[in-house]
């Protein structure tokens, strides 16, 4: 199966990718802008990337591809997904993110942005009907290697004076923040903005071949390193996003890491919002929690994003949404003290890592203390890797075939009370424990959700349900 359309994004092979598929695809967006009057002849389309060995040589396909479709491409470089759609609005540019986000090396991705955000699933049905119309076009599938005016100062200098006034300048001070830098394109922005706030921040994990981090289903290995660092540099906190720094990973004194659809409570919290988007995958505690009105969506920034697009639309204000993965998106205008946010409706990282450290100092509390104070059920999330996208398909449709079916492979945990299957299927036990089975959308993996009273029923129900699915 070649590239497709996942939760966010193109994704297929590297080694597919690398040639006439990104020009074929870069080409079909170009013409889709010009179509539908998003972009005339010689507009300037910006082009971003992460750190992976791919992305430089994919960006120059693209940029190649979109200046013999008529458009003007600029180089941004390697900079955060958000920056890059940030730069894009204040632009009124379109924009193509090169990038496999948490996935591996030997895959990637492209993610196409039009001059007001994120494109939508229609959006993505249309361009890849165009790249069907045009595969036979030589032009269109031509392999060439193109550049475009250098912009990535400007890009990135944008992003870092979005954060530099959202909290008092010294707000951070006296955290000492351990920042995991791997192969994340924001480990230097990173660096700038938590130093701007006074935190004293300390590089670790620095890595020029690419390391996948997935923040929602965060390795043992990654984990081990995270506790042995705690304990060596006694940080108040470890921080971290995945390649393209649009979902953050923060881990406490202990180094163990916060759930992602937490940090988004605590970004509605600090910004006061009054309506949350959030996938049906995230905390069942976040409505109580929030005391707020919340919309559940499939998996997926597009699905959260028109959730918050139709809030806006009927008059909803301070509108907002996250994902389990912990990446944040603001779908209006936000103040704070006496800051400002403009809307951002795509996920970012930043804004969660700041809001956790600034709800840690206020509170005068360690990170630990946080997750205790909001007293969500226990969740947690694995998967199995190398699951064919066929198989996962036939083994939901299975399980949503019948009643009966569940009970053949699930009777064994319990007695299940209710289902939904808004995306993949959703399984409540009775007693209140939760299983979500789900096919990845960027990735042949199967993802298991699982909620529980306690850490260590959670575990042993994710256990349980993993070993079901292997089998």
């Amino acid at each position: 199966m070649g590239p497709r359309f996942g939760t966010s994004g193109l994704r297929g092979l590297a080694t597919e990718l690398v040639g006439s598929v990104s020009a074929l695809y870069a080409t079909a967006f170009s013409r889709m802008l010009l179509e539908r009057g998003r972009a005339a002849r010689g507009a300037t389309v910006l082009i971003g990337r992460d750190l992976r060995a791919s992305s430089s040589e994919i960006a120059a396909i693209c940029m190649a591809a979109l200046d013999r479709a008529g458009m003007v491409p600029v180089d941004c470089g390697g900079l955060p997904t958000p920056a890059l759609a940030l730069y894009g609005r204040q632009l009124g540019a379109a924009s193509l993110m090169i990038t496999g986000s948490h996935i591996p090396a030997d895959r990637n991705g492209i993610k196409f942005y039009l001059p007001d955000g994120e494109i939508n699933k229609a959006d993505e049905q249309a361009i890849t009907e165009l790249a069907e119309q045009l595969s036979a076009d030589a032009d269109a599938i031509k392999v060439e290697r193109g550049r475009g005016a250098d912009h990535s100062c400007e890009a990135t200098d944008l992003y870092i004076q979005r954060y530099e006034t959202l909290l008092p300048k010294s707000n951070l001070q006296g955290l000492k923040i351990g920042l995991y830098q791997h192969s994340s394109v924001a480990r230097d922005i990173l660096t700038t903005i938590l130093e701007g706030h006074g935190a004293h921040v300390v590089p670790i994990g620095r890595s020029e071949v690419f390391i996948p981090v997935d923040t929602e289903a965060i390795s043992a290995a990654t984990r081990e390193r995270l506790a042995a660092w705690a304990k060596e540099y006694a940080f108040d906190a470890i921080v971290s996003t995945d390649a393209d720094a649009d979902r953050p990973l923060i881990a406490d004194e202990t180094g163990t890491p916060l759930r992602g659809d937490l940090l988004g409570l605590i970004c509605a919290r600090l910004l006061e919002a009054r309506l949350i988007a959030t996938p049906v995958t995230s905390n069942s505690g976040i409505e109580a929690a929030s005391g707020i009105e919340v919309v559940r969506t499939r998996v997926g920034s597009p699905y959260v994003i028109a959730a918050m697009t139709e809030a806006v639309a009927v008059g909803k204000q301070r509108v907002m949404g996250f994902e389990a993965n912990g990446g944040v998106m603001l779908g209006s205008d936000f103040s704070f003290g006496g800051a400002s946010l403009s809307a951002l409706p795509t996920r970012d990282c930043v804004l969660p890592i700041i809001a956790t450290l600034h709800m840690a100092v206020e509170a005068k509390t360690p990170l630990s203390a946080i997750i205790a104070m909001h007293r969500l059920p226990v969740a947690l999330s694995g998967r199995i890797e190398n699951y064919p996208f066929d198989r996962s398909d036939a083994l939901v449709a299975y399980l949503k075939a019948s009643k009966a079916n569940v009970s053949h492979l699930f009777g064994q945990i319990g007695r299940v009370t209710g289902t939904d299957d808004m995306d993949g299927l959703r399984l409540t036990f009775e007693g209140g424990r939760i299983l979500h089975i789900r096919p990845s959308g960027n990735a042949p993996e199967l993802r298991c959700y699982v909620e529980a009273d306690d850490r260590d029923a959670a575990e042993h129900l994710l256990a349980q349900g993993l070993a079901v699915l292997n089998s």
